[in-house]
């Protein structure tokens, strides 16, 4: 019996949330003339109607919560003339119980101040930030020891990048070729987010121009499931150490997501891990305070 009264509060909500959408929009927004003095504020039915490409009874009926099904499409069209934005869209979709559409992946973002601040919470725990490039936006100092982001510039300070081309990343991860493959199986299900953006498309082009590895397993277009949450670096004197490590979303909207690492409970190749940062964050310290 729920789910009926679900439905019927929903296409009541939905009617309301139409109506103060409508009545904010004045006809000048849309390319209308205000014409003689108005009963109420924004845009009438009609107009409304018209606009989205449906006939006035039948919006009518959707505004006054009638039971009447609607496709996506429309509510696409809608959404534009109603100038409703992310959210409002998102919102307008759950109403209708319709799938959202997927929207182009964003390539280019910033990095919230609080987020710097979670990493930096975290010394012994190596995390940064991708954008759906896969560009390193930031990183906490643990993460600079073990990936040094902060000796590559900028314009190559790129994780997949990186791992086809930096020797460092080559001989961090042991074995290379493995972690890679799921590496570059995990980039793959970001790339078809977004395949019509140029820097994500310059990115793939220019890999496969310049590293015979990724050229040939971009081809052959396998798809690994997803990582079993487990990593293993070769970390200078002290030797292979293992790491749990997951991703968090951090900002939907802006296809931002936190990398966070942490070596293995419990073993002593973590407990050497954990005194290496120590000991680097103390000498970085030390060379600070040096003239």
């Amino acid at each position: 019996m729920s789910a009926p009264r679900s439905l019927e509060r929903n296409r009541a909500e939905l009617a309301d949330f139409l109506r103060s959408r409508r009545e904010r929009i004045s006809p000048q927004e849309v390319g209308l003339p205000s014409g003689e003095r108005r009963r109420t504020p924004g845009l009438r039915r009609e107009e409304v109607a018209a606009l989205a490409g449906v006939g006035l009874s039948w919006y009518t009926w959707l505004e006054q919560g009638r039971e009447i099904g609607v496709s996506a499409s429309f509510l696409e069209r809608l959404s534009k003339t109603l100038k409703l934005d992310a959210t409002e869209r998102r919102y307008l979709f759950l109403l209708a119980h319709q799938r959202l559409p997927p929207e182009p992946g964003k390539t280019w973002c910033v990095v919230p101040p609080l987020v710097h601040r979670l990493m930096a919470d975290l010394p012994m725990r190596p995390a940064y930030v991708l954008n759906l490039r896969w560009d390193v936006l930031a990183w906490n100092a643990a993460a600079d020891k073990v990936f040094a982001f902060s000796s590559v510039p900028a314009e190559r300070r790129n994780f997949l990048w990186l791992l086809f081309t930096a020797p460092l990343m080559r001989a961090l991860l042991d074995p290379w070729e493995d972690q890679a493959l799921q590496i570059l199986s995990s980039f793959r299900r970001d790339f078809v987010r977004a395949p019509l953006d140029p820097d994500i498309g310059s990115l793939v082009k220019n890999l496969g121009k310049v590293d015979p590895d990724f050229r040939s397993w971009w081809r052959q277009q396998d798809i690994h499931g997803p990582c079993q949450g487990i990593r293993n670096f070769n970390i200078g004197a002290i030797g292979n150490v293992v790491f749990d490590h997951t991703s968090l979303i951090i900002d939907v909207d802006q296809d931002l997501r936190l990398v966070y690492y942490a070596a293995k409970e419990e073993q002593a190749q973590s407990t050497l891990f954990e005194q290496w940062l120590v000991a680097e964050v103390e000498l970085g310290k030390n060379d600070a305070n040096v003239d």
